[in-house]
């Protein structure tokens, strides 16, 4: 109900670009050339298909003399969204990628995450919030997954570090679940994974996770994340950097067939583990 809820109000925000641009007699490509953006782009605001950033609302707001109705609109938008406000935008890119290259340091990435490891992740960041409000965070993590589920889902391909399998979120019970998930995705080959290993020293992305983003008919965007805190990079030249610094690490990981049989040999692991506590 959240997120057609939100869908509405996007809808809402689109249809009134519309109307203020026609009001002040622009064009979709004129309107553009103000925001330093492509007519395609301002098509897909309109329609709801593509989400603004927000300091692109504030730019739509000086272009048009809107004084500030699309940034006001944006913030209550970003409020009844069910993920945080640092990465509200980057899950709505998730819908319309075509290819998701993700790298992870320490923990398993949020697409790729079972019920159980997503709540052990949940409580260990809110160990005083009520059931519901966690419940709420793990539906609302799961539902990102359905990404991952049509035939036309983008190509997915993560490198995770040897870390993100060994650190035990949840117990082993939960980590041989969390594995044995992914492995299966692997095995289905619904996704390319690679693991990173110890061995392999330092690299760029150290402590770090990375989300880089493909589009059919939109530029490149990299997602980066910290503590309470997301960066969501369109700028070309940046965005260049960012896949120059993940290349590296693709290129020193494991193979997509040497990571699997690590994946569930660590399974088994975690699976010995759970049957002896």
């Amino acid at each position: 109900m959240a997120n057609a809820s939100q869908q509405v109000g996007w809808e809402f925000w689109g249809s009134e670009l519309t109307n203020r641009r026609e009001a002040a007699g622009l064009s979709q490509a004129e309107l553009g050339r103000r925001l330093f953006a492509s007519r395609a782009l301002v098509c897909r605001f309109e329609s709801a298909e593509r989400r603004p950033r927000l300091e692109m609302a504030i730019q739509i707001d000086e272009a048009l003399k809107t004084d500030g109705f699309f940034e006001r609109l944006y913030r209550k938008l970003l409020e009844a969204s069910p993920y945080a406000s640092y990465f509200a935008a980057a899950a709505d890119l998730e819908r319309l990628a075509t290819k998701i290259c993700e790298f992870e340091s320490m923990i398993v990435p949020g697409l790729l995450q079972t019920s159980a490891y997503a709540r052990a992740l949940m409580l260990a960041g809110n160990p005083l919030a009520s059931d519901e409000h966690i419940e709420e965070k793990v539906r609302a993590r799961l539902d990102r997954a359905a990404v991952l589920k049509p035939a036309d889902r983008p190509a997915y391909w993560a490198v995770l570090h040897e870390a993100v399998l060994r650190v035990p979120v949840g117990g082993p019970a939960v980590m041989a679940e969390q594995l044995e998930h992914i492995a299966r995705l692997v095995r289905d080959r619904k996704i390319l994974v690679q693991v990173l290993p110890f061995a392999a020293g330092a690299f760029s992305f150290i402590g770090k996770m990375v989300t880089l983003m493909e589009f059919e008919d939109a530029p490149p965007t990299a997602y980066t994340e910290g503590v309470y805190s997301g960066n969501l990079l369109d700028d070309p030249a940046v965005v260049r950097h960012v896949q120059q610094s993940y290349d590296p690490a693709r290129a020193a990981a494991l193979s997509p067939e040497a990571s699997l049989p690590l994946i569930e040999s660590m399974v088994e692991d975690y699976r010995r583990c759970a049957s002896t506590t």
